[in-house]
């Protein structure tokens, strides 16, 4: 017997002595590894943003490590290891209060610091929304720049895993995206996850980096071990195409280079894929210029369809590839509602919801 829903494949099989168990054979989406140049080791997400957090400590003597379990390695074990390499002072447990370690950031920041804190939870920042939009976000404009905290990063993890409910599987980029001054960036993997959060760090601008967290184990890249930064605000086509332009950011751009895939075999429709990977600022000129090549563009994000990001980019390209649209765009979404917990698999913007869309855009 089968049981097919978005997280899972299982299947019902016999074991010794006539027992039966459920056994996980595939997840929703299938992990697209990033091509690297050179011969570096197999790094998953949680060790390539641990190697970025220890290259930051070692490069910078004012970067601080902080946040709720942090100092035993954090829940997703990110941290592991630090404390004992660089000392309680430098790498150390906060309480569990969100808006006191995002304003306690902004004031390490702003002293001269380089702050890294981590929310444990993405879902758990919005009681720090109003140290991070009324505060760090407006730092350098409200002082005329006497002073900023562009030396500030928050990291969090985010995004759906299977069976985290309402209170751990939400994408809360948009809410954030709307507060100018304020960098957000998503990975899709390990490679792409270390470039971009050394960078986060680096950067003149306070950063919130969400790393999906279902990706912490299952992403898996050859990644250099090495000093090495992305450039933020830019996105990278990951997959050439010329007839759909498919754009995405963290987990659900695996998803769209499945699709991708699926369109080719049983569409026989070519489809471009960009991973955005930084939401603010985000790269128009790249997105763009696809469309304006294949004439469609579809937009998928796990975070619910209203307000979400991918409007931002609709009005946009609709307003600046007008006249080369053959197609309303299309957005695949998460639905209109809180995050659900069995009923996950009808939540999420799946590959078959995709592909529906694809047919769409090609048939108007």
């Amino acid at each position: 017997i089968l049981l097919l829903n978005r997280q899972y494949m299982l299947c019902w099989v016999k074991g010794g002595g006539g027992r039966r168990s459920f056994r996980r054979l595939a997840s929703h989406f299938t992990y697209h590894p990033t091509s690297t140049a050179g011969d570096h080791p197999k790094t998953n997400m949680f060790q390539a943003v641990t190697s970025a957090l220890d290259i930051a400590l070692q490069s910078d003597p004012s970067a601080l490590v902080y946040g709720e379990d942090v100092a035993f390695g954090g829940v997703f074990r990110c941290t592991l290891g630090l404390r004992e390499k660089y000392g309680a002072q430098r790498v150390f447990n906060t309480p569990l209060a969100e808006q006191g370690i995002a304003g306690f950031s902004i004031g390490l920041a702003v002293g001269g610091a380089t702050a890294i804190g981590e929310i444990q939870f993405a879902d758990y920042i919005l009681p720090a929304f109003d140290q991070i939009v009324n505060e760090a976000a407006k730092f350098r404009f409200r002082t005329g720049n006497l002073f900023n905290c562009g030396k500030l990063t928050i990291r969090a993890p985010c995004q759906a895993v299977g069976h985290g409910g309402c209170y751990h599987s939400q994408s809360v980029e948009a809410f954030f995206a709307h507060s100018a001054g304020l960098k957000i960036v998503i990975p899709r993997g390990a490679y792409t996850a270390k470039g971009l959060l050394l960078s986060c760090i680096r950067s003149p601008d306070p950063c919130l980096f969400f790393e999906p967290k279902i990706l912490y184990r299952s992403a898996e890249d050859n990644v250099p071990t090495d000093d090495y930064q992305l450039e933020l605000g830019k996105a990278e086509i990951v997959r050439q195409g010329d007839g759909v332009t498919l754009v995405g950011w963290g987990t659900q751009v695996h998803v769209l280079l499945e699709v991708a895939k699926m369109a080719e075999e049983k569409l026989g429709v070519s489809c471009e894929v960009i991973d955005l990977q930084t939401i603010v600022p985000w790269d128009v000129d790249t997105i763009a210029e696809s469309v304006c090549k294949t004439g469609r563009l579809l937009i998928s994000h796990e975070a619910q369809l209203t307000g979400g990001f991918g409007a931002e980019i609709a009005a946009t390209i609709q307003r600046e590839c007008f006249l080369n649209l053959e197609a309303p765009i299309e957005r695949v979404t998460g639905l209109d509602t809180p995050f659900p917990h069995i009923q996950e698999p009808f939540y999420m913007p799946t590959k078959w919801k995709v592909l529906e869309a694809i047919e769409r855009l090609t048939a108007f």
